[in-house]
């Protein structure tokens, strides 16, 4: 044992090594034995952190769903209209498979798993808040006129939804950018809501001042 995991970071290390591994080898490919030997300590010291595999997937749902809520909310708060504030969750949807790759793979692989959960934990709760925020943001745009009225239940779900297969097809250093590829969720999804359609050139536009916000809002 070398002890590189055995500072005060050492819990914060295994979870990342395990999100690793989950988003190339899925859950069920991924071993407590693999994780520990690459950071250098005992299986024990996993067990002792987390108890069990399924209680450290728990650990990962919930620090990514954390990371989400609170850059959902800093994206409403940023941006004025909700056009621009669903436009700006649109697009970060996409850039998380580049800039929080791993986590982000981790959690589409394995979204089915996390759906079982009980209904009080506090993933699913976490789900359900941004979930809210997106309907926030559709109601409030029906509200001022921007948006066609809608279900917002059913396209808040829909619109979560979309991007959770994104790591299936997506390879960052391909053939589109994630911001080329938010640009078309963008498109797709505000194209059959706005009344008016005037703004959305600016609203998808994978170079424009938006997308480089959120950028900074998710980089920071």
């Amino acid at each position: 044992m070398n002890g590189r995991a055995a500072g005060p970071g050492k819990s914060a290390a295994i979870l990342d090594i395990f999100t690793r591994h989950v988003a190339e080898k899925g859950y069920d490919g991924t071993s407590f034995s693999e994780v520990a030997r690459e950071l250098g300590i005992s299986q024990g010291l996993i067990v002792h952190h987390y108890g069990t595999k399924a209680r450290l997937l728990e650990a990962l749902h919930i620090s990514y769903m954390r990371r989400r809520v609170d850059e959902a909310e800093r994206i409403v708060a940023t941006f004025s209209t909700p056009p621009e504030q669903l436009a700006g969750l649109l697009h970060a949807a996409m850039l998380y498979q580049v800039h929080d790759r791993n986590r982000t793979v981790a959690f589409q692989r394995e979204v089915a798993r996390l759906g079982q959960e009980e209904e009080d934990s506090e993933g699913r709760r976490l789900r359900r808040y941004y979930i809210g925020i997106l309907r926030g943001v559709l109601e409030a745009g029906i509200a001022s006129g921007d948006f066609h009225p809608v279900d917002t239940s059913i396209r808040s779900l829909l619109i979560f939804g979309a991007a959770q297969w994104a790591w299936t097809w997506f390879e960052p250093g391909g053939r589109n950018s994630a911001e080329q590829v938010g640009a078309e969720l963008v498109d797709l999804t505000l194209g059959s809501l706005l009344q008016s359609r005037s703004s959305l050139p600016h609203l998808r536009d994978p170079e424009g001042h938006l997308v480089a916000t959120v950028v900074n809002i998710i980089t920071a």
